[in-house]
Parts: structure tokens; C-alpha cells; sequence
């Protein structure tokens, strides 16, 4: 041993006891104050009522962020040599900084339910008696435990490998060099070990279900319709949100019957991840689908990007189906099996990929015919393919022949076209609820209809932008982390809880796990959009030819139960 280290190959000694009574050492004192301080901001309100499972991991993430940014800051005291307390003077600080915790956490536990119960009220849900509170820091107490043991040994594994590299490098870069090489270890494990495999399985998961045939759901007979035997793709092509969204909607002695009237058979045409290989070759088959049945013989067209499952809102195509009497076609192109929330973390470009492919096979050929026996073209989408439907546009591409509207819903928060809108509103109009120029293109509206603007006549182009202010897909902000975003500022939307308080960190942990629970709340709010909502913006976008308003509030009446 002595000889090894005599020629400078010293053999480090394995910090394992270190490590080991690193875990017995006594917490920060900062640390913790911070810690708890985050922990009761995080029982306050946010967008969506949640349970305690869901509280307690809010919680034990912004206990443990705090308890780190408390050492980082006691750190930087003792790195700036500013004077340090007397070590009785400390002891008693120690003691009145516990005591001083224990009451703020138990208060704000005490008035968990309280709080959840504004967001509740709000949405018509039954309040809740208790928050259970014993449950909720016990599993808070065991997220933090797991996060400070995961961070030392992180600090494990760097000083193990600053003395490794100290043998060919200064110990300022052997440093440098075992933090960044920590960090990829970490990262390969999370990204290779646990993600890729999470993903994998949820993919493999999807894939299953997505092949699933429904025995309720039989195969079409009508030779109009997508999959049935003259139809140019098969039945099980489709996939199962394919085959429901063929399968379901008003058919025209439904839609007659509202009306006391004629109507046409609504035609839906769709195109599965399974019906050629490529997205382009997806939606080349889809246009002459849509060809075969007709669909540029109606009236009205409507491109739809559906959502990440390749899911299809049913309020939003059935609304539209009655309004216009069935003189519409739909065409939709599936672009993954993936959930829109894992598919926008997956695979965003293959989203954006499809609609693209759909709208140019579409569009270009709508563009063929004579303008005056073509239908008039619409575009419409739903969270993931609300984004991806606007992506697929290019205003340089069609401002010599326009489309002539579009209805966009919650448009999830990265959406380019809606953040530039939202942006550059109007001065003095909410984020929840911008007001963009004079009107006559774009308006935004919510549960309380706001699509009369008074003054401005809609141009030749209408688009409308349906969004909920408590929803969290929507109004996520990753600058919440260090800034109150805009739209918690009064005057704030009616279905936002007015305890609703933005604190640095904690905020952005709660508007994480109102993503993830955006679409269980009452239909109406947060991510789930009601058949009534729908009804006012398709009003406003197609201007159905012969519908009132009474036919509308009784559409309304007709569809609210049925979802």
C-alpha cells in the first residue's frame, strides 16, 4: 500500500461510513425552515381540486426544494464569512425555529380542506371533510426523505469520483469534471434505465389497447363510411378511437328529427397509424377516402387533428354536425398511440408531422376547384391537436385563399401561434381571456360566451380560441418557478379560486401536478370541455345557415347530458 502510494496510484479509501453517517448528521437549520415554509405554501389552492396523495407529493417536492435552497443560502453566509451566532445563541434559534415550524405546518394542514374546498365550490363538486392530514405529511415527510437520501448520494458518487480525476487533473477541474460527470451518470440512469423503460411499456400498453375491437362496436355496413367493405381502408386499420369516432355521432334522422327537418348523413372520414406507413402516405389515403365518399360535394369541410390517442372530442364534432344539418365532412389522421401529455414529451414533431401532411394533401387539393362549388374549410382541435392543427399552418402559404375558420381548444401552453396571440393582446384585457385587435379575426371565449364584441363585424375569416381559465394545460407557466404569471392577476377568470396565491417554486410544482389532473374535473372546467361551450364558439365560427338562437339553447338542453 505504502508503495502504491509513493508512485502516486493511492487506492481512496470507499466513503461508505461517511455516507453512511452522513444520514445521522442533524439537518440544516436554515434548510428546514425554508423547507417548511414551502411545504404550507404548497396546502394553499391552485387551478384543480386534488387529493391527498396527489397534496402529499406536491408537498414533499417543495419541502425538499426549499430545504435545499435554505442549505445553498446558509452555504453562501459561511462562503461570504459574515458573522455566525454563538453556539447558545444558535441552540435556542434551533429550538424556537422548530417550535416556530411545527405550528405554521400544523396551521396550514388544518386549513388544507378549506382551501380545496374554494376550488371545489367553484366546480359544483360536494366539499371535502378533511384533507387527512396525518397521511398527507407522513407521505410529504416520505418524498423528502427519499429526495435529500437521493442527493447524498449524488454527493457520493461526485466525491468519489473528484478523487479519481484528482490523479491526472487540479483540483479546481477534477471537480468540475466529477459534477459533469455525476450529472450524466444520473441522467443516463433516469433517461436509460427508468424513462426509456416507463415509455416503452406505456407505448407497448397503448399499442394494446389501441388494438382493442370494442364487440359493441361492429363494423360498418354503409358504404359511405371509413372501414366498411368498399371503404379504401379495413376496419381494424383504424384503431380503437378510430372505430368510435366512425362509429358514433348524430346520423341524419337524429339530426332531422331535432330540427323537424331535412338532413344530410354527417361523413367522417379517418386514417389509423396502422393504415400505411407514413404520415404523408397516411393522409394521401385519407384525401382520397375522403374523395370516395363525397366529401368535397358538401358544403362545409372540417379538418380535425385529433388528440394524442388520436381521441376525438365528441361534443365538439357532434355540436358541429347538428348546427350545420349534416352538410359537413370531417377528415382526421391518427399520429400516435400515446396520451397528448406523453406524446407532446415523446414525440412533438410527429404531432406537428401529420397535421402538416393533412392540411397540405387537403388544402392543396380544395384549392383545385372552383371557388364557388368547393365547401367552405374549417379547422378544428383539441389540446395536443389544437396545437399541432395551428402549427400546420402557414398565414404566408394561404393569404391568397384562405380557409375560412378554425376553432381552437385549450391550446396547451407551448403552442406557438396561441402564445404570440396572448402576448400581443390588447392592453388592459386578461391573459384568460385576451382581446386581439379589433376583433374581426380572432377572438377568445370562455364558459360566459364572449364572442360578442360590440363594434367589429367578423371578417372572411373567423377563428375562435374555447379555453377555461382554470385550465392548467392551457396556463401552465415554467416561469412561474420565479414570477407570477399574468393570468393570477385580478381580474381573474370565475372558475379560479380567489386563495389562489403565487409563491416562487411551490406555484410551478402545483401547476405540474394540475396538468397531470386536468382532465377529472366536472365538465366545464380545467381541461374538459362542455357540448354547450362548443355550441356558442361553432356559432360564432360557421355561422350555421338557419339556426336561431332558440335552436341553439335547445341543442344545448339536448347534448349537456349526454357526455
Amino acid at each position: 500500500m505504502d508503495h502504491l502510494q509513493e508512485t502516486g496510484l493511492r487506492v481512496a479509501k470507499w466513503p461508505i461510513p461517511q455516507f453512511v453517517s452522513g444520514h445521522r448528521a442533524s439537518f440544516s437549520t436554515t434548510g428546514l425552515i425554508v423547507g417548511v415554509l414551502f411545504f404550507a405554501a404548497s396546502l394553499t389552492p391552485s387551478l384543480i381540486p386534488r387529493p391527498y396523495v396527489i397534496q402529499a407529493v406536491i408537498s414533499g417536492l417543495s419541502l425538499s426544494a426549499g430545504y435545499a435552497i435554505g442549505v445553498f443560502l446558509r452555504w453562501l453566509w459561511s462562503f461570504l464569512e459574515l458573522p455566525d451566532v454563538r453556539p447558545r445563541t444558535g441552540l435556542i434559534l434551533k429550538l424556537v425555529a422548530a417550535l416556530g415550524c411545527t405550528a405554521v405546518a400544523l396551521a396550514f394542514l388544518w386549513r388544507a380542506a378549506a382551501w380545496q374546498n374554494t376550488v371545489r365550490n367553484l366546480m359544483g363538486l360536494d366539499p371535502v371533510e378533511s384533507a387527512e392530514p396525518l397521511k398527507l405529511g407522513l407521505i410529504a415527510v416520505l418524498v423528502f426523505i427519499f429526495i435529500v437520501l437521493l442527493a447524498r448520494l449524488f454527493r457520493l458518487t461526485f466525491r468519489v469520483l473528484a478523487r479519481r480525476f484528482e490523479y491526472v487533473l487540479t483540483r479546481p477541474l477534477a471537480k468540475l469534471a466529477a459534477v459533469a460527470a455525476a450529472i450524466a451518470l444520473f441522467w443516463s440512469a433516469t433517461d436509460g434505465v427508468i424513462f426509456r423503460y416507463a415509455l416503452h411499456a406505456a407505448d407497448s400498453s397503448f399499442q394494446r389497447l389501441d388494438a382493442l375491437i370494442d364487440p359493441d362496436v361492429a363494423p360498418p355496413t354503409d358504404p359511405m363510411k371509413t372501414g366498411s367493405g368498399a371503404s379504401l381502408m379495413t376496419w381494424d386499420e383504424l384503431g380503437r378511437q378510430g372505430r368510435q369516432f366512425i362509429a358514433s355521432g348524430p346520423s341524419a334522422k337524429d339530426i332531422g328529427a331535432f330540427f323537424n327537418g331535412g338532413a344530410k348523413e354527417p361523413l367522417r372520414v379517418y386514417a389509423g397509424l396502422n393504415s400505411a406507413e407514413t404520415a404523408k402516405e397516411r393522409a394521401k389515403l385519407a384525401l382520397e377516402e375522403l374523395k370516395r365518399v363525397g366529401g368535397f360535394e358538401r358544403s362545409n369541410l372540417m379538418i380535425v387533428v385529433p388528440t394524442g390517442t388520436g381521441w376525438i372530442d365528441p361534443p365538439g364534432l357532434d355540436s358541429l354536425e347538428y348546427l350545420l344539418k349534416g352538410d359537413v365532412a370531417s377528415v382526421a389522421v391518427q399520429y400516435s398511440y400515446l396520451t397528448s401529455w406523453l406524446s407532446l414529451l415523446v414525440e412533438p414533431e410527429y404531432g406537428a408531422e401529420t397535421a402538416n401532411a393533412l392540411f397540405d394533401a387537403v388544402y392543396g387539393y380544395w384549392t383545385t376547384l372552383p371557388k364557388d362549388k368547393r365547401p367552405r374549410l374549417y379547422l378544428y382541435g383539441l389540446s395536443l391537436g389544437s396545437m399541432n392543427s395551428q402549427g400546420s399552418v402557414d398565414p404566408f402559404d394561404i393569404i391568397s385563399d384562405p380557409f375560412q375558420g378554425a376553432l381552437w381548444v385549450g391550446s396547451p401552453f407551448p403552442t406557438k401561434t396561441w402564445l404570440s396571440i396572448t402576448r400581443n393582446r390588447n392592453p388592459g384585457s386578461p391573459q384568460w381571456r385576451p382581446l386581439y385587435r379589433d376583433g374581426s379575426v380572432i377572438r377568445f371565449t370562455n364558459q360566459a360566451n364572449t364572442l360578442d364584441i360590440p363594434g367589429p363585424e367578423w371578417g372572411n375569416v373567423r377563428i375562435v380560441y374555447l379555453q377555461y381559465a382554470s385550465d392548467p394545460i392551457t396556463f401552465f407557466d415554467p416561469y412561474s418557478f420565479y414570477r407570477e404569471p399574468d393570468w393570477m392577476k385580478a381580474p381573474r377568470g370565475h372558475d379560479v379560486s380567489p386563495d389562489l396565491r403565487w409563491f416562487p417554486v411551490v406555484t410551478m410544482f402545483q401547476l405540474l401536478a394540475d396538468m397531470a389532473m386536468g382532465t377529472t374535473t366536472p365538465i366545464g372546467y380545467g381541461h374538459v370541455y362542455a357540448p354547450e361551450h362548443y355550441i356558442d364558439a361553432w356559432m360564432q365560427v360557421v355561422d350555421p345557415p338557419g339556426v336561431t338562437a332558440d335552436d341553439a339553447v335547445r341543442l344545448k338542453a339536448l347534448l349537456k347530458g349526454r357526455y
